[in-house]
């Protein structure tokens, strides 16, 4: 065996046994980078032995080199203690419980709170349109605001759904035909449907549910130019939000 061959026998073996311990199968690491100090005895030791069994003098150079080689080893080598997946060379804090999550120097991320679930919108109102219409009955006297009998019985048929306690909003609206000006018919389209509200609240519906609102000639649903259409167009519609 030549002599290069000798002299590097002891840093040979001592890399085998230091490299066979420096990580074990679950991350930690008896032998690494924070305990080179150890390494290097150890690694003397060895080398020492090994080249003892040539002579005194190989046992001083065995030793050196062992140090040495021991050292570099357990230096270049490291493990995870706490499996947080950072080496211990570069963990700022060891010893962080196993699945927290950690930064790159190894230390826990601060932890927030959940942020609470977003409240969702209330569904929109549900709208329910009743209209009462001359083209049935006739609802209210000739050029007058008076309810006839005939609007009253359509009434009277719906007084149980506008009294329910679903009901958040009733909004009474009067309509004309064409026949007078403008002027007149938005006056009569306010009255008649105030006659209306006068009426409800009369029979029991909350006085604070409901509004009404006149809009004369301006929105028929028929045409004016017959009479059929003319009876459509006088008409009150009740919308309903529940």
């Amino acid at each position: 065996m030549g002599r290069l061959t000798k002299a590097l026998l002891p840093v040979l073996l001592v890399s085998s046994v230091l490299s066979g311990c420096a990580t074990h199968s679950d991350g930690s690491a008896p032998l690494n980078q924070r305990n080179w100090p150890i390494c290097s005895v150890l690694g003397g030791a060895v080398g020492a032995g090994l080249g003892a069994i040539e002579s005194g003098a190989w046992a001083a150079g065995g030793g050196l080199l062992g140090a040495i080689g021991g050292g570099l080893i357990c230096y270049a080598q490291d493990g995870d203690e706490d499996g947080d997946g950072i080496f211990d060379r570069r963990d700022r804090c060891p010893g962080t419980p196993k699945g927290t999550p950690v930064s790159h120097n190894g230390c826990p991320l601060p932890q927030y709170p959940a942020a609470p679930p977003k409240a969702e919108p209330p569904p929109p109102p549900q709208e329910e349109v009743i209209t009462l219409s001359d083209a049935g009955d006739v609802l209210f006297e000739f050029d007058k605001s008076n309810l006839t009998a005939e609007a009253t019985a359509q009434l009277d048929k719906q007084l149980d759904k506008l009294r329910a306690a679903d009901v958040v909003t009733i909004k009474v609206e009067g309509h004309t035909d064409s026949m007078g000006t403008d002027a007149y018919n938005q006056g009569l389209s306010e009255r008649r449907a105030a006659s209306v509200v006068r009426y409800l609240v009369a029979h029991g519906v909350q006085q604070s549910k409901i509004s009404s609102q006149g809009f004369g000639e301006s929105r028929p649903v028929a045409d004016n130019s017959t009479d059929e259409g003319r009876a459509q167009n006088r008409r009150v519609e009740l919308h309903i939000n529940r």
